[in-house]
């Protein structure tokens, strides 16, 4: 359907005829994440529906909805402008941010942050200390200098990379949680919320939609974070499409997701090759290289914040000890899929999801 470039016309024109324009328009291809109705009949397919977008944290978020009354457009349309007010808190690439404030002064003494900051990075503290620095809030300098390396053609020595590790790791932060303060031990110290901001914004203002009793929907953020609520087309859950990571117009498989997130990470997209060698974008913060032993990790959490960090921390740790990790958090499922060992079909380790509820192409998969 046609996007809506003006935040403040989105309520005008998305109601009325022009929605029951769109969701004629949308149809049976609800995204590229969703199922169509052009796969085997025991695949759940999606249906009509009604959507709406925005541009933030340099990505694209939107709300599917059913066809339905108007006013849940303009409930979706509030909760989307949530996501701009929250963007401003997070984000580092905005110096007036309050992320980049409390980056500025906190190596000085404890910083006074916002409620909703101090919440979010107090659970990604949580889910580091969990993984086991598998996903670390303070590897942004690592990123920042795998970027800058990549841009002279070249890749990082180990003392430069050893130079950001002395300054990276969550023990490194000090977190006040009576007075809702941060203090970190050296000015080098960064903390950088891009591995779990988006999904800690789907979760913020998937809340305001169900406090407006909007029961039917999926949101998502840049098509790797995803939020479902209630159930779409007659099925148990909103049908959403598992890309396979070795040819990625090729769907592998279908998860139908109910009141729950998911959060799906992988290098098969964003790499790159220097001196003959592949080097994917995903590090393991407690060694500051790239990782590869899994193409790509899908994981389903209770929240969509818990997902995106998961998804990061599971490809980081490796088979073995995500799969701890489910076991001893019976909420949390995932699909782990490992490089073929020959030929192009997959052998995917899962756990945690119903078989009712997961839907795989068996002709891309190992017998």
């Amino acid at each position: 359907m046609p996007e809506k470039k003006s935040e403040s016309n989105r309520r005008d024109f998305l109601t009325g005829r022009v929605i029951k324009q769109a969701a004629e328009q949308a149809g049976e291809n609800l995204a590229d994440y969703l199922s169509d109705a052009t796969e085997e009949i025991t695949v759940p397919s999606g249906g009509s529906t009604i959507r709406l977008s925005t541009r933030a944290m340099a990505t694209e978020f939107a709300v599917v909805m059913n066809p339905g009354r108007s006013q849940q457009v303009i409930q979706a349309s509030d909760a989307l402008d949530m996501l701009h007010e929250l963007e401003q808190l997070m984000t580092v690439y905005r110096s007036n941010s309050e992320m980049s404030r409390v980056n500025a002064e906190a190596a000085a003494g404890p910083v006074s942050i916002d409620s909703r900051l101090f919440e979010v990075l107090d659970q990604s503290r949580q889910i580091c200390l969990d993984t086991e620095g598998g996903f670390d809030p303070s590897s942004g300098p690592l990123i920042a200098l795998w970027q800058d390396r990549r841009r002279l053609g070249r890749i990082p020595t180990q003392t430069e990379i050893d130079s950001c590790l002395a300054h990276t790791g969550i023990d490194q932060f000090e977190f006040d949680h009576s007075n809702q303060t941060i203090q970190y031990r050296f000015p080098e110290n960064e903390l950088n919320l891009g591995g779990i901001g988006k999904g800690y914004a789907l979760d913020v203002a998937g809340q305001f939609l169900k406090e407006q009793k909007l029961e039917n929907w999926l949101f998502y953020g840049g098509f790797s974070s995803i939020l479902a609520r209630g159930s779409h087309n007659q099925l148990q859950g909103w049908p959403v499409g598992i890309k396979n990571p070795l040819f990625t117009s090729q769907r592998l498989g279908t998860i139908l997701l109910k009141n729950y997130a998911m959060s799906t990470s992988g290098s098969s997209v964003q790499h790159f090759r220097h001196e003959g060698k592949r080097y994917g974008h995903i590090l393991d913060p407690r060694t500051g290289w790239p990782v590869s032993e899994l193409l790509s990790v899908t994981v389903i959490a209770p929240s969509a914040a818990l997902a995106d960090a998961l998804s990061t921390a599971f490809y980081v740790i490796g088979i073995e000890k995500a799969l701890e990790y489910c076991e001893n958090h019976g909420e949390v499922g995932t699909i782990l899929i490992p490089a073929p060992t020959q030929g192009r079909k997959l052998s995917p380790v899962i756990r945690g999801i119903p078989n009712e509820f997961l839907f795989l192409d068996r002709d891309q998969l190992l017998s």
